[in-house]
């Protein structure tokens, strides 16, 4: 399987910043940037300028008088309590200086991904600034001012017939992309994501299908607290080959929150490094498999910016260059440059030691639970198909 593929990036995506002490730093996308340069798989002429997306753009989810507010809201130009009517001023989505600018530019970013792929001028791109899979029509929520994935979704079904297969590791439910195409067959939605019964925002449960003609199109996995990694691979693999294969998509669009890691300050998800690279590596296959390679990722949640962020994301461009992942140590040269900075000592491997996970009491019930999980959605979710040869059950 081969291909080109594009880095979208650009220093303006460090304006999205709420303030000092908010967990969604964007800084994440910088250190990754590094230390892939650091390991060379990362040139000049791999990376793609994003754009600022217009505001005609934008409206092909977002509603006028929310973008208005947004606007309004980043030159300090509205109530308090108006500002609240759409999300922003909360303690997830404070406002910021230039907001509707920040937030554009990062949806310009996805969007100038989306060109690069149906332009046919790369089989993948990726572009970690966007993955703001929590904006709503006309409310922001959770870090999230404007979704780029649900405009870049729309983008696409805008200037193309490409059926859409939109597939989310974040470890928090994609709730603002799902709301968008719940009643579109065109668009299919799939989020493994933990259970919404202890973490934001509490929806993505395995009844929620779909309505209208998009009733069947949407796929959720809500996983247990404290999911490990064989169990959360065991899932994403079986359900992602089994959607692919009922959507049968012309395109791949993946959403790329890093946070269903153990360290991870703001989940109860339990994986190591492994999760992120057999994430990418399924995609990249089934990208090839279906759609001609035709394959968007973005980046998304993730809080440990230090330890865990760059590489696991690392391992996406890792993928989509070389079709593997890395292994062994991470350039000296980057560690040296960022030590200082950060709070805690930096890895020294692309992989996780095998004593960063804690022991969990009920993994074999939490196995047990998550693999209930997966069989009730391949039947319940029709006309999708039964397992044959495959065995996803728990050892």
């Amino acid at each position: 399987m081969t291909g080109t593929s594009g880095f979208v990036y650009s220093s303006l995506y460090l304006k999205y910043h709420f303030h000092e002490q908010h967990p969604f730093n964007q800084k994440r996308v910088l250190l990754t940037k590094e230390l892939l340069e650091a390991h060379q798989v990362l040139s000049d002429c791999d990376l793609i300028t994003p754009r600022l997306a217009t505001e005609e753009e934008l409206l092909l989810f977002h509603h006028p008088d929310y973008i208005e507010a947004v606007k309004r809201a980043g030159s300090g130009e509205i109530t308090e309590e108006r500002a609240l009517e759409y999300g922003i001023g909360t303690e997830d989505t404070p406002a910021f200086f230039q907001m509707h600018e920040a937030a554009s530019y990062l949806v310009g970013g996805t969007l100038a991904a989306v060109d690069a792929v149906l332009n046919d001028n790369y089989t993948h791109a990726l572009n970690l600034g966007g993955g703001l899979h929590h904006g709503f029509r006309s409310r922001a929520s959770g870090f999230c001012i404007y979704n780029d994935s649900a405009v870049a979704i729309k983008y696409i079904r805008e200037h193309t017939n490409l059926k859409v297969l939109y597939v989310d590791t974040d470890a928090h439910h994609g709730d603002g992309v799902q709301s968008a195409f719940y009643d579109d067959p065109n668009v299919c939605t799939f989020s493994i994501h933990e259970t919404g019964r202890y973490l934001f925002p509490g929806t993505g449960g395995i009844n929620e299908r779909g309505i209208k003609e998009g009733h069947g199109y949407t796929f959720n996995l809500p996983i247990d607290a404290f999911t490990q990694d064989e169990s959360f691979l065991t899932l994403y693999e079986t359900a992602f080959k089994e959607i692919a294969a009922f959507f049968k998509p012309d395109i791949i669009v993946t959403q790329n929150g890093v946070d269903a890691h153990c360290l991870d300050p703001l989940t109860h998800l339990c994986g190591t490094m492994h999760i992120y690279e057999e994430i990418p590596r399924i995609a990249h296959e089934l990208a090839h498999k279906y759609c001609d390679g035709k394959w968007i990722a973005i980046g998304g949640g993730g809080y440990d910016m230090w330890r865990v962020i760059p590489r696991a994301w690392g391992q996406i461009w890792n993928v989509m260059k070389n079709n593997e992942a890395s292994y062994g140590n991470l350039p000296a040269t980057w560690k040296e440059k960022w030590q200082d900075q950060s709070p805690v000592t930096l890895p020294q491997l692309w992989q996780d030691l095998e004593d960063i996970q804690p022991s969990i009491p009920r993994k074999n019930e939490i196995t047990e639970k998550n693999y209930q999980l997966l069989q009730n959605l391949l039947k319940y979710t029709k006309p999708i198909r039964h397992l044959t040869n495959v065995s996803t059950k728990p050892k």
